[in-house]
């Protein structure tokens, strides 16, 4: 019963009220935090950050999550979780500006949630909404695993591709993310193979830059949610030559194991 109660709750908790979106004032805040990058001009607008951006974003992110529940399930996180820190990490960095320009959320599959894997992602910036889905620098067993498929299935992925980068209709196509790819075939594949371009790639999936106004319009959740649900086949394809590397390694791992799960929020 305990259980039950908790996955109604996280229903009703995902139900939106309204098509949630930033006001101006959010774009304008981020323009300045551009120019004021330093903690003593952040500190003392915190109050605004919080009531600009953070929380609608955080309402926004449990909007997309509603949708999400009919077509990216294994996907579904809490909300605070989505959310990426504005906060820059600068232990390793040649800039030490501490705050990120943008408001981003990023949505990994269910058991990836540290290890990259494709996903969902968006952020706000003063001059584009960035939305993206795919595999973005993957750890090194997770590389080979998709390099190993795509040498088998590169058409199958090329098929995939193709609606997203020329759409029907007035729709802005996607692009594809930059690959950063090896300058010479990775150890292992021939130098001839016909996916020469996607087997040196090191990052998979596509991307578009809209307007940022479209930030502070109603129609900005159904904007991010009709890109994710038509990257899904996609990023649930990259997933599952992950997964079908990982069970190539680890055969005795359990069905308990692969089986995704839907978080309890």
């Amino acid at each position: 019963m305990l259980r039950g109660f908790v996955l109604c709750t996280a229903r009703l908790h995902l139900i939106p009220t309204m098509s949630t979106h930033f006001q101006p004032a959010a774009l304008k805040f981020l323009t300045s935090l551009a120019r004021n990058n330093d903690r003593e001009w952040f500190a003392a607008r915190k109050p605004i950050y919080e009531k600009e951006l953070k929380t609608p974003l955080l309402a926004l992110i449990e909007e997309i999550n509603h949708a999400m529940v009919d077509f990216a399930p294994d996907h579904l996180r809490p909300a605070h979780k989505a959310m990426m820190r504005i906060y820059r990490d600068t232990r390793f960095a040649k800039d030490k500006r501490p705050y990120k320009h943008q408001v981003a959320a990023w949505w990994a599959r269910h058991g990836m949630e540290k290890v990259s894997g494709g996903g969902f992602y968006f952020h706000v910036h003063p001059k584009e909404l960035h939305i993206s889905a795919g595999v973005y620098m993957p750890e090194r067993e997770q590389l080979l695993a998709i390099r190993r498929w795509m040498a088998e299935h590169h058409e199958e992925y090329r098929a995939l591709l193709k609606p997203l980068l020329k759409p029907r209709g007035k729709a802005v196509p996607f692009t594809l993310l930059d690959p950063n790819a090896l300058t010479r075939m990775p150890k292992g594949f021939p130098n001839d193979h016909p996916a020469d371009e996607l087997l040196r790639a090191k990052n998979w999936g596509v991307q578009v830059a809209l307007p940022a106004e479209l930030a502070t319009s109603p129609k900005l959740a159904k904007e991010i949610i009709a890109r994710f649900r038509a990257t899904t086949t996609l990023v649930h394809t990259l997933n599952g030559a992950i997964l079908a590397g990982e069970r190539a390694v680890r055969p005795q791992a359990n069905d308990d194991e692969r089986k995704p799960r839907r978080p309890l929020f």
